[in-house]
């Protein structure tokens, strides 16, 4: 990991339990973890739903950089957690003093860029059952999908929930309940608790572009 000593100033310590943020609030600082690990939590519904445990040397609320938005999600310590703490107003020192934070930074970025904007076509889709289908072309492009490989042709595996999907469309999780109930009994997808299998993904592809074209 490059040297972050000449930032020590910027250190922060949560201990385990503490809320580093909260969800909708104001933010305008982002976070490097040093060590330990944070929990990021989002309300789903009325369930708050664990999104991603993080470790050393991830990177965490960086939208509130690139925004200025209210904060998307919750960070909880989840053990004595340290990290560095930065804002605008000491963000462009973090830029010019370490160029491999500033270019892994870089990347981080521009893929939360990429997903916002991806995501934007989604929600912009009028039909609700093309809403459904674009979050799995979403996932084919920006994830991939579990055990990919040749001898699958056009089949996916992605190990995503019904409230995810209705998480990614912008849609309440019983009407895509339903929806993706439909879908199963056309025989487009096979339905699990844990996984959804979507049986040719170049089906979803030309649906949703009919879609869009309207």
């Amino acid at each position: 990991m490059a040297d972050l000593a000449a930032f020590s100033r910027f250190a922060r310590t949560y201990q385990a339990g503490e809320i580093i943020f909260s969800e909708y609030e104001p933010g305008d600082s982002f976070y490097l973890i040093q060590a330990g690990r944070v929990r990021i939590t989002k309300i789903v519904g009325d369930i708050e739903k664990n999104i991603d445990i993080l470790s050393a040397p991830e990177i965490f609320g960086e939208m509130a950089i690139l925004e200025g938005a209210p904060r998307s999600a919750t960070a909880i310590a989840v053990e004595t957690v340290k990290v560095l703490e930065f804002n605008r107003a000491n963000f462009e020192i973090l830029m010019m003093g370490n160029p491999q934070i500033a270019l892994r930074l870089l990347k981080v970025f521009t893929k939360r860029i990429y997903d916002q904007k991806r995501r934007f076509m989604i929600l912009t889709l009028d039909d609700p059952q093309a809403k459904i289908a674009d979050v799995f072309l979403m996932l084919d492009e920006t994830q991939g999908a579990l055990n990919q490989g040749e001898e699958l042709g056009d089949k996916r595996d992605f190990r995503v929930t019904v409230d995810d999907v209705a998480h990614w469309a912008g849609m309440n999780p019983a009407e895509v309940q339903t929806l993706l109930s439909h879908f199963s009994n056309q025989r487009r997808i096979e339905l699990y608790s844990d996984h959804i299998v979507v049986k040719n993904i170049n089906d979803f592809i030309r649906f949703v572009n009919s879609k869009r074209k309207k």
